[in-house]
Protein backbone atom coordinates (compact mmCIF):
# COMPACT_ATOMS: atom_id res chain seq x y z
CA UNK A 1 0.00 0.00 0.00
CA UNK A 2 1.26 3.49 -0.79
CA UNK A 3 2.48 5.23 2.34
CA UNK A 4 1.05 8.47 1.04
CA UNK A 5 -2.45 7.07 1.51
CA UNK A 6 -1.76 6.21 5.14
CA UNK A 7 -2.95 8.50 7.90
CA UNK A 8 -0.58 8.87 10.84
CA UNK A 9 -1.91 7.03 13.90
CA UNK A 10 -1.79 8.83 17.23
CA UNK A 11 -3.14 5.96 19.32
CA UNK A 12 -3.95 2.25 19.38
CA UNK A 13 -6.88 0.40 20.91
CA UNK A 14 -6.06 -2.67 23.01
CA UNK A 15 -8.80 -5.30 22.63
CA UNK A 16 -7.56 -7.23 25.66
CA UNK A 17 -8.23 -10.85 26.57
CA UNK A 18 -12.02 -11.09 26.45
CA UNK A 19 -15.21 -9.10 25.73
CA UNK A 20 -17.29 -11.10 28.22
CA UNK A 21 -18.38 -8.70 31.04
CA UNK A 22 -18.63 -11.47 33.65
CA UNK A 23 -15.20 -12.81 32.75
CA UNK A 24 -13.75 -9.30 32.95
CA UNK A 25 -14.80 -8.94 36.61
CA UNK A 26 -13.41 -12.38 37.42
CA UNK A 27 -10.13 -11.69 35.61
CA UNK A 28 -9.81 -8.26 37.24
CA UNK A 29 -9.97 -9.90 40.68
CA UNK A 30 -7.57 -12.68 39.72
CA UNK A 31 -4.96 -10.44 38.18
CA UNK A 32 -5.23 -7.97 41.06
CA UNK A 33 -3.91 -10.77 43.26
CA UNK A 34 -1.21 -11.70 40.72
CA UNK A 35 -0.04 -8.09 40.33
CA UNK A 36 0.11 -7.58 44.10
CA UNK A 37 2.12 -10.79 44.55
CA UNK A 38 4.49 -9.71 41.77
CA UNK A 39 5.03 -6.33 43.40
CA UNK A 40 5.39 -7.55 46.98
CA UNK A 41 7.49 -10.65 46.26
CA UNK A 42 9.96 -9.06 43.82
CA UNK A 43 10.28 -5.78 45.69
CA UNK A 44 10.55 -7.76 48.93
CA UNK A 45 13.34 -9.91 47.48
CA UNK A 46 15.30 -6.82 46.39
CA UNK A 47 14.89 -5.14 49.81
CA UNK A 48 15.77 -8.33 51.67
CA UNK A 49 18.97 -8.88 49.68
CA UNK A 50 20.03 -5.25 50.14
CA UNK A 51 19.18 -5.24 53.87
CA UNK A 52 20.93 -8.46 54.95
CA UNK A 53 24.74 -8.39 54.81
CA UNK A 54 24.89 -12.21 54.59
CA UNK A 55 23.16 -11.98 51.21
CA UNK A 56 25.76 -9.57 49.80
CA UNK A 57 27.27 -12.24 47.55
CA UNK A 58 27.43 -12.48 43.73
CA UNK A 59 24.61 -15.05 43.59
CA UNK A 60 22.18 -12.79 45.45
CA UNK A 61 23.47 -9.71 43.62
CA UNK A 62 22.34 -11.28 40.33
CA UNK A 63 19.16 -12.59 41.94
CA UNK A 64 18.20 -9.07 43.06
CA UNK A 65 18.57 -7.86 39.46
CA UNK A 66 16.51 -10.83 38.25
CA UNK A 67 13.75 -9.65 40.59
CA UNK A 68 14.24 -6.08 39.33
CA UNK A 69 13.81 -7.25 35.71
CA UNK A 70 10.68 -9.23 36.65
CA UNK A 71 9.30 -6.19 38.44
CA UNK A 72 9.97 -3.81 35.53
CA UNK A 73 8.35 -5.75 32.70
CA UNK A 74 5.43 -7.08 34.76
CA UNK A 75 4.49 -3.62 36.09
CA UNK A 76 4.87 -2.13 32.59
CA UNK A 77 1.97 -4.34 31.46
CA UNK A 78 0.03 -5.72 34.44
CA UNK A 79 -1.61 -2.62 35.99
CA UNK A 80 -2.69 -1.23 32.60
CA UNK A 81 -4.17 -4.60 31.60
CA UNK A 82 -6.09 -4.71 34.87
CA UNK A 83 -7.54 -1.21 34.35
CA UNK A 84 -8.64 -2.20 30.83
CA UNK A 85 -10.87 -4.96 32.24
CA UNK A 86 -13.19 -2.32 33.73
CA UNK A 87 -12.48 0.70 31.52
CA UNK A 88 -14.43 1.67 28.41
CA UNK A 89 -11.51 3.66 27.03
CA UNK A 90 -8.82 1.17 26.02
CA UNK A 91 -6.80 3.55 23.88
CA UNK A 92 -3.06 3.90 24.35
CA UNK A 93 -0.99 6.71 22.76
CA UNK A 94 1.37 5.70 19.95
CA UNK A 95 4.43 6.77 21.97
CA UNK A 96 3.09 5.10 25.11
CA UNK A 97 2.68 1.86 23.17
CA UNK A 98 6.27 2.15 21.91
CA UNK A 99 7.60 2.86 25.41
CA UNK A 100 5.88 -0.14 27.00
CA UNK A 101 7.12 -2.38 24.18
CA UNK A 102 10.67 -1.06 24.71
CA UNK A 103 10.57 -1.73 28.47
CA UNK A 104 9.31 -5.29 27.97
CA UNK A 105 11.98 -5.99 25.31
CA UNK A 106 14.84 -4.63 27.43
CA UNK A 107 13.99 -6.54 30.58
CA UNK A 108 13.00 -9.81 28.88
CA UNK A 109 16.41 -9.82 27.15
CA UNK A 110 18.09 -8.84 30.42
CA UNK A 111 16.43 -11.76 32.21
CA UNK A 112 17.55 -14.18 29.48
CA UNK A 113 21.17 -13.13 29.93
CA UNK A 114 21.05 -12.98 33.73
CA UNK A 115 19.87 -16.59 33.76
CA UNK A 116 22.96 -17.47 31.70
CA UNK A 117 25.36 -15.54 33.98
CA UNK A 118 24.06 -17.07 37.22
CA UNK A 119 25.20 -20.70 36.60
CA UNK A 120 28.72 -19.45 35.77
CA UNK A 121 28.76 -17.90 39.25
CA UNK A 122 27.60 -21.20 40.78
CA UNK A 123 30.28 -23.12 38.89
CA UNK A 124 33.05 -20.89 40.24
CA UNK A 125 31.64 -21.15 43.78
CA UNK A 126 31.50 -24.96 43.65
CA UNK A 127 34.71 -25.69 41.72
CA UNK A 128 37.01 -23.19 43.46
CA UNK A 129 35.55 -21.96 46.78
CA UNK A 130 38.87 -20.43 47.91
CA UNK A 131 39.40 -18.38 44.75
CA UNK A 132 35.71 -17.54 44.31
CA UNK A 133 35.89 -14.12 45.97
CA UNK A 134 38.74 -13.09 43.65
CA UNK A 135 37.33 -14.55 40.41
CA UNK A 136 33.80 -13.23 40.97
CA UNK A 137 34.59 -9.91 42.64
CA UNK A 138 32.19 -6.99 42.91
CA UNK A 139 33.98 -5.38 39.97
CA UNK A 140 33.47 -8.49 37.79
CA UNK A 141 29.79 -8.64 38.83
CA UNK A 142 29.31 -4.98 37.91
CA UNK A 143 30.99 -5.44 34.53
CA UNK A 144 28.83 -8.48 33.74
CA UNK A 145 25.71 -6.61 34.79
CA UNK A 146 26.56 -3.55 32.68
CA UNK A 147 27.11 -5.82 29.68
CA UNK A 148 23.77 -7.55 30.26
CA UNK A 149 21.85 -4.25 30.44
CA UNK A 150 23.67 -2.77 27.43
CA UNK A 151 22.83 -5.76 25.22
CA UNK A 152 19.22 -5.78 26.45
CA UNK A 153 18.84 -2.05 25.81
CA UNK A 154 20.43 -2.23 22.35
CA UNK A 155 18.18 -5.13 21.31
CA UNK A 156 15.09 -3.41 22.70
CA UNK A 157 15.88 -0.19 20.82
CA UNK A 158 16.44 -2.05 17.53
CA UNK A 159 13.09 -3.88 17.72
CA UNK A 160 11.21 -0.78 18.91
CA UNK A 161 12.60 1.51 16.19
CA UNK A 162 11.93 -1.06 13.46
CA UNK A 163 8.40 -1.81 14.71
CA UNK A 164 7.21 1.76 15.20
CA UNK A 165 8.56 3.11 11.94
CA UNK A 166 6.14 0.81 10.10
CA UNK A 167 3.01 2.23 8.47
CA UNK A 168 -0.34 1.48 10.10
CA UNK A 169 -2.95 2.36 7.49
CA UNK A 170 -6.13 0.55 8.45
CA UNK A 171 -7.44 -0.47 11.85
CA UNK A 172 -5.70 0.72 15.01
CA UNK A 173 -7.11 -2.17 17.09
CA UNK A 174 -4.42 -4.39 18.58
CA UNK A 175 -5.85 -7.82 19.33
CA UNK A 176 -3.82 -8.19 22.50
CA UNK A 177 -3.59 -6.85 26.06
CA UNK A 178 -0.30 -4.99 25.41
CA UNK A 179 1.78 -3.76 22.49
CA UNK A 180 3.56 -6.99 21.59
CA UNK A 181 5.45 -7.42 18.33
CA UNK A 182 3.42 -10.18 16.56
CA UNK A 183 0.02 -8.37 16.70
CA UNK A 184 1.72 -5.10 15.72
CA UNK A 185 3.23 -6.75 12.64
CA UNK A 186 -0.19 -8.19 11.72
CA UNK A 187 -1.69 -4.71 11.97
CA UNK A 188 0.91 -3.02 9.76
CA UNK A 189 0.42 -2.42 6.04
CA UNK A 190 4.19 -2.24 5.47
CA UNK A 191 6.50 -5.05 4.46
CA UNK A 192 7.47 -6.67 7.80
CA UNK A 193 10.06 -9.13 6.47
CA UNK A 194 12.94 -7.07 7.90
CA UNK A 195 11.29 -7.06 11.35
CA UNK A 196 10.75 -10.81 11.24
CA UNK A 197 14.32 -11.43 10.07
CA UNK A 198 15.80 -9.18 12.78
CA UNK A 199 13.61 -10.80 15.44
CA UNK A 200 14.63 -14.29 14.38
CA UNK A 201 18.32 -13.38 14.03
CA UNK A 202 18.94 -11.29 17.16
CA UNK A 203 16.56 -12.95 19.55
CA UNK A 204 17.54 -16.33 18.13
CA UNK A 205 21.20 -15.54 18.79
CA UNK A 206 20.42 -14.45 22.36
CA UNK A 207 18.37 -17.60 23.00
CA UNK A 208 20.93 -19.98 21.50
CA UNK A 209 23.90 -18.32 23.24
CA UNK A 210 22.21 -18.12 26.66
CA UNK A 211 20.83 -21.67 26.56
CA UNK A 212 24.23 -22.95 25.36
CA UNK A 213 25.91 -21.01 28.17
CA UNK A 214 23.59 -22.55 30.75
CA UNK A 215 24.13 -26.09 29.41
CA UNK A 216 27.93 -25.72 29.30
CA UNK A 217 28.01 -24.23 32.81
CA UNK A 218 25.94 -27.11 34.18
CA UNK A 219 28.16 -29.69 32.52
CA UNK A 220 31.08 -28.19 34.44
CA UNK A 221 28.98 -27.87 37.62
CA UNK A 222 27.95 -31.56 37.52
CA UNK A 223 31.57 -32.57 36.90
CA UNK A 224 32.71 -30.48 39.89
CA UNK A 225 29.92 -31.71 42.18
CA UNK A 226 30.72 -35.37 41.44
CA UNK A 227 34.26 -34.70 42.70
CA UNK A 228 32.93 -33.65 46.11
CA UNK A 229 33.51 -36.58 48.48
CA UNK A 230 30.75 -36.05 51.05
CA UNK A 231 27.15 -36.89 50.17
CA UNK A 232 25.97 -33.86 52.18
CA UNK A 233 28.29 -31.58 50.20
CA UNK A 234 26.97 -32.95 46.90
CA UNK A 235 23.37 -32.57 48.08
CA UNK A 236 23.94 -28.96 49.14
CA UNK A 237 25.67 -28.09 45.85
CA UNK A 238 22.87 -29.59 43.75
CA UNK A 239 20.27 -27.88 45.94
CA UNK A 240 21.71 -24.42 45.19
CA UNK A 241 21.31 -25.10 41.45
CA UNK A 242 17.82 -26.63 41.51
CA UNK A 243 16.02 -23.27 41.81
CA UNK A 244 17.95 -21.79 38.91
CA UNK A 245 17.35 -24.80 36.66
CA UNK A 246 13.61 -24.62 37.38
CA UNK A 247 13.51 -20.92 36.49
CA UNK A 248 15.51 -21.44 33.28
CA UNK A 249 13.32 -24.33 32.16
CA UNK A 250 10.08 -22.35 32.68
CA UNK A 251 11.31 -19.06 31.22
CA UNK A 252 13.27 -20.34 28.23
CA UNK A 253 10.62 -22.95 27.42
CA UNK A 254 8.01 -20.20 27.21
CA UNK A 255 10.26 -17.97 25.08
CA UNK A 256 11.02 -20.76 22.62
CA UNK A 257 7.32 -21.61 22.33
CA UNK A 258 6.39 -17.94 21.84
CA UNK A 259 8.84 -16.89 19.16
CA UNK A 260 10.20 -20.04 17.50
CA UNK A 261 7.16 -22.19 16.80
CA UNK A 262 6.08 -22.71 13.15
CA UNK A 263 4.07 -19.81 11.73
CA UNK A 264 1.41 -22.30 10.58
CA UNK A 265 0.58 -23.03 14.25
CA UNK A 266 0.39 -19.36 15.28
CA UNK A 267 -2.86 -18.00 16.72
CA UNK A 268 -3.51 -14.73 18.55
CA UNK A 269 -5.48 -16.43 21.34
CA UNK A 270 -2.62 -18.82 21.98
CA UNK A 271 -0.20 -15.89 21.83
CA UNK A 272 -2.19 -14.02 24.50
CA UNK A 273 -2.08 -16.98 26.89
CA UNK A 274 1.65 -17.46 26.37
CA UNK A 275 2.24 -13.74 26.90
CA UNK A 276 0.22 -13.80 30.10
CA UNK A 277 2.41 -16.61 31.37
CA UNK A 278 5.77 -14.93 30.76
CA UNK A 279 4.64 -11.37 31.56
CA UNK A 280 2.75 -12.04 34.80
CA UNK A 281 3.02 -15.66 35.98
CA UNK A 282 6.80 -16.16 35.68
CA UNK A 283 7.64 -12.96 37.65
CA UNK A 284 5.29 -14.25 40.37
CA UNK A 285 6.90 -17.72 40.41
CA UNK A 286 10.59 -16.68 40.43
CA UNK A 287 10.72 -15.25 43.99
CA UNK A 288 8.76 -18.27 45.25
CA UNK A 289 11.11 -20.73 43.53
CA UNK A 290 14.20 -19.02 44.94
CA UNK A 291 12.86 -18.62 48.48
CA UNK A 292 11.01 -21.87 49.19
CA UNK A 293 14.13 -24.08 49.41
CA UNK A 294 16.69 -21.39 50.20
CA UNK A 295 17.83 -21.42 53.84
CA UNK A 296 19.74 -18.13 53.47
CA UNK A 297 16.66 -16.28 52.22
CA UNK A 298 14.46 -17.85 54.91
CA UNK A 299 16.99 -16.92 57.59
CA UNK A 300 17.24 -13.34 56.33
CA UNK A 301 13.44 -13.07 56.29
CA UNK A 302 13.21 -14.30 59.90
CA UNK A 303 15.82 -11.74 61.01
CA UNK A 304 13.94 -8.97 59.21
CA UNK A 305 10.66 -10.03 60.86
CA UNK A 306 12.33 -9.92 64.29
CA UNK A 307 13.74 -6.46 63.60
CA UNK A 308 10.37 -4.96 62.68
CA UNK A 309 8.59 -6.78 65.53
CA UNK A 310 6.66 -9.49 63.66
CA UNK A 311 6.37 -12.89 65.33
Amino acid sequence: MDKGNCSSLTEFLLLGITDNPEMKVFLFSGFLVVNLINLLKNLGMIILIRADSQLHTPMYFFLSHLSFSDLCYSTAVGPRMQVDFLSKNKSIPFLGCALKFLVVCIFIDTECMLLAVMPFDRYKAISDPLGYAVDISSRVCSQLLVGVYLVGTADGLIHTILAFRLSFCGSNKINHFFCDLPPLLLLSCSDTQVNELVLFTIFGFIEVSTISGVLVSYCYIISSVLKIRSAEGRRKAFSTCASHLTTVAIFQGTMLFMYFRPSSSYSLDQDKMSSLFYILVIPMLNPLIYSLRNKDVKGALEKLKNKVGFK
